[in-house]
């Protein structure tokens, strides 16, 4: 037997390591860019299909001479050679192009985004490929947008939708402290002055950018109407001041300085996934779409494990019939805008119109919509829970239901979060 001196494997374990952390860069660059293609609508949405993949996780084998009580941290969770075997297996069987993938741990599955080629029928294909015993669902690329628009009169008077929900009361026992708020929406600026301090974490689940450079309008005003500073001897007050909140970027505006803004079933499986993963209190998803079977799974596991999902009422008609993510899963609290509410589906009403709130770049600006509503009982309820840790979102909704009182003439009862409190607290009455 001819001996090979060690030194040979170790240059040889360097050079396979080194090929190994290549090819792996460069699936990422190409991840990013199929992400980016997807979420700035370079791609054709009416072709896009949502597959996923069985992806069990693997066994956390331990390491000789440890116990089942090691100190080693648990096998982190990738694709599996099998699934991606299937999703290549599938891809082949259908022609279709991979556009993006990721593996969802919280379903044990690997979702992976096809295009069909040109000419295909989507509808037949998805019925095809939910047929096929490889595959563990099929869906269309769905898009979702945000539920608010700008004003043309800035003159109104300030924060009238504090004094609505008698939020002064509520701060005598509550700010919000300690309870944790995941903003999944467009991108914020964590440098406004009011907004120092109370994001925590910012991710960007739409491309490859920082999102610390990506100040924009929606996000930055649904920020602002949960947590802006108070006594601060800036602008405005935030309903849970005492709040933390986790920026999560999933959607973008439709024009710069916008406050429409959209997303699709990608960038919102990543964001609301992370979401549950982290343990928020409380998901604000001031949006909606159609329904979607990926993103109702995950918002589901997230009720589940105990976390709050509160989302805005889309509104009546043609284009709002068929709005029913996220306000149609059972146990998300549906909120519309008390002055003119219109929302197919809403279980509770609050200030929406002419709202004082963040812009981008320190400034400040009125705002309409039920983005701005559903905000608002996001940061209500973080007033709640910071008194109450074990709050449900059934318990919750039935608090801001009865604390509910009309604010004015040909208006929906607008939720009272002093009188709220005073329920939770078992209180006779809410004083100011």
């Amino acid at each position: 037997m001819t001996l090979v001196p060690r030194a040979w494997f170790v240059w040889v374990g360097i050079l396979i390591a080194a090929s190994t952390l290549m090819s792996g860069c460069t699936l990422t660059a190409a991840n990013q860019n199929a992400d980016l293609s997807l979420a700035t609508g370079s791609a054709d949405h009416s072709r896009l299909v949502v597959v996923t993949v069985r992806n069990p996780a693997p066994p956390n084998i331990p390491h000789a001479g440890s116990t089942t009580r090691t100190y080693d941290a648990p096998t982190q969770y990738s694709v599996a050679p099998s699934a991606e075997a299937q999703a290549n297996a599938i891809a082949k069987t259908y022609g279709l192009k991979r556009a993006a993938a990721w593996p969802i741990a919280l379903l044990g599955v690997h979702c992976i985004v096809f295009e069909a080629p040109e000419g295909v029928d989507r509808a037949q294909l998805l019925a095809r490929l939910r047929r096929d015993q490889r595959v563990e669902s099929a869906q269309p690329m769905q898009s979702f947008s945000t539920l608010s628009t700008d004003s043309d009169d800035p003159y109104r008077k300030l924060q009238h939708n504090l004094d609505d929900m008698n939020v002064s009361g509520a701060h005598q026992y509550s700010r919000g402290e300690g309870v944790r708020i995941a903003v999944i929406d467009t991108g914020m600026d964590a440098t406004h002055p009011d907004l120092k301090g109370h994001i925590v974490e910012q991710q960007n689940f739409v491309d490859g950018r920082s999102p610390e450079s990506l100040p924009e309008r929606h996000g930055t005003a649904v920020a602002g109407i949960i947590a802006a500073s108070e006594n601060n001897r800036e602008g405005i007050a935030g309903i849970a001041p005492g709040a933390t909140l986790f920026a999560y970027r999933a959607c973008w505006p439709t024009q710069q300085s916008s406050a429409s803004a959209t997303c699709n079933t990608l960038t919102l499986a990543k964001a609301l996934s992370a979401a549950v993963e982290r343990k928020m209190n409380i998901v604000n998803l001031s949006l909606s779409g159609p329904s979607d079977p990926l993103l109702e799974r995950i918002v589901t596991v997230g009720i589940r494990r105990g976390t709050l999902f509160v989302g805005a009422a889309p509104p009546r008609g043609t284009a709002g019939d068929d709005q029913l993510f996220p306000t149609s899963i059972a146990g998300v609290i549906s909120v519309d805008r008390a002055a003119h509410p219109s929302g197919a589906d809403a279980t509770l009403f609050a200030p929406g119109d002419e709202v004082l709130t963040l812009v981008p770049n320190g400034a400040y600006d009125f705002m309409s919509g039920s983005s701005l509503s559903a905000a608002s009982v996001s940061g209500g309820l973080a007033l709640l829970l910071a008194r109450d840790h074990h709050l449900t979102s059934a318990s919750a909704l039935e608090l801001l239901a009865k604390s509910s009182h009309s604010a004015g003439q040909e208006q929906a009862s607008t939720v009272d979060l002093c009188k709220a409190m005073s329920l939770l607290l078992n209180q006779e009455r809410c004083t100011n």
